[in-house]
């Protein structure tokens, strides 16, 4: 079978030890700049997209509870808004609000309600686990083979590094399942199932492990699937189906917007020894060279959770999201000016790009050349 070269095409230039310093300060003055402006518009902000998020919810339910006693032709299109409302709400909660509060964004506020240590959301997959592999694991070594585990998710092979199997030709139907059940994939991702599989781990220690991912399961199934439906007496079918789209519609989005941010063609990844005589200033420059964003405007960056800035999140994952669109003007001066590859594109443009990404690297590839450095040795 031919062997298919990577599609990736790294721009950015060597940075000398010197440029390197100075690019890294830049980025941090950038970073205190806007700490030191933080303040009620920020606050306000946040607590108005917790109202959005609550008020949301309620519509979408109540549309979804009524919509069995409504007349005949009503039934359908009022479960169907329902169902979207609900849907958006979740998104909202989970990109917007969770994701960002879980980062401690809001941390300084001294709200306990947006404290980052003790905020749950409405996802399958418990807030503390995403602690461990999202802003831990994912953040500190982000792209780096063997240390990020959000590379394809151990689901799907999307950067030729990652060793090929024949089992990758099915890769498109995985990439299709694993959209609509994204949520259930982030649930069990810090569990490590493979050891388990593999006979490392024993059943009693599996299910030591992975019991609080399972019982935050069974909430949120029952919540959605039990509890809800059965409030509503003869419609429970309606509100079960509804609960079901909205929980697909917030997966798809949350996998469309994530994969966007980290599988295009110009994403690159690091081999583990990147980490030999490591800097923050060469941690920010992976960063950059590591993430993609998505041009749009306000209700783009909302729904995405500012995700559509996933260059600035990577550099400054604490700081409030909604001040990453007037960071990202900065942060994009900043890395002309340094010869660096700020990678951007419409959602339709990077999206592409992933399924193409996706779809390549289900059969044999390679590097076609060796990675190019972006700072020197």
């Amino acid at each position: 079978m031919k062997v298919i070269a990577d599609m990736s095409k790294p721009t950015s230039r060597v940075l000398s030890g010197d440029e390197l310093a100075r690019f890294g300060a830049e980025i941090d003055a950038l970073r205190a700049r806007t700490v030191a402006d933080l303040g009620e518009r920020d606050a306000r902000y946040s607590r108005n997209v917790y109202k959005a998020v609550r008020y949301s919810e309620i519509l979408g339910r109540a549309l979804l509870m009524v919509a069995w006693f409504l007349p005949e032709g009503w039934v359908f299109g009022t479960a169907a808004v329902g169902a979207v409302i609900l849907g958006l709400s979740k998104i909202l909660d989970n990109m917007e609000l969770g994701h960002n509060v879980i980062h401690g964004q809001y941390d300084w506020m001294g709200d306990p309600v947006l404290n980052g240590k003790n905020f749950e959301w409405d996802i399958m997959g418990t807030s503390e686990n995403w602690r461990k592999t999202h802003n831990f694991r994912h953040h500190t070594y982000t792209n780096i083979h063997g240390m990020d585990e959000d590379l394809g998710y151990g689901v799907l092979r999307v950067f030729p590094e990652q060793k090929w199997h024949p089992a990758r030709l099915g890769q498109p139907l995985y990439a299709i399942i694993f959209a609509i059940l994204f949520e259930w994939g982030v649930a069990i991702q810090d569990l490590r199932l493979g050891r388990w599989l593999t006979g490392r781990v024993t059943n009693k220690q599996m299910f030591q492990i992975s019991r609080p991912a399972l019982l935050k399961m069974r909430s949120q199934l029952v919540k959605d699937y039990l509890i809800w439906p059965l409030l509503a007496g003869p419609g429970f079918l309606v509100v079960l189906a509804g609960n079901a789209v909205a929980n697909v519609i917030r997966s798809l989005w949350t996998y469309t917007v994530i994969f966007c941010g980290h599988f295009t063609t110009d994403v690159q990844t690091f081999p583990k020894n990147v980490l030999k005589n490591d800097t923050r200033a060469s941690w920010y420059v992976r960063q950059v060279a590591g993430s993609s964003n998505l041009s749009g405007g306000f209700l783009l960056n909302v729904m995405t959770g500012n995700l559509s800035h996933q260059i600035e999140h990577h550099l400054f994952p604490d700081v409030p999201a909604n001040r990453y669109a007037e960071m990202a003007v900065q942060v994009r001066e900043i890395c002309a000016r340094y010869g660096q590859h700020y990678n951007t594109g419409s959602m339709v443009k990077q999206f592409g790009q992933v399924l193409w990404r996706i779809l390549r690297h289900s059969f044999p590839s390679s590097p076609e050349r060796a990675m190019r450095p972006t700072m020197a040795k």
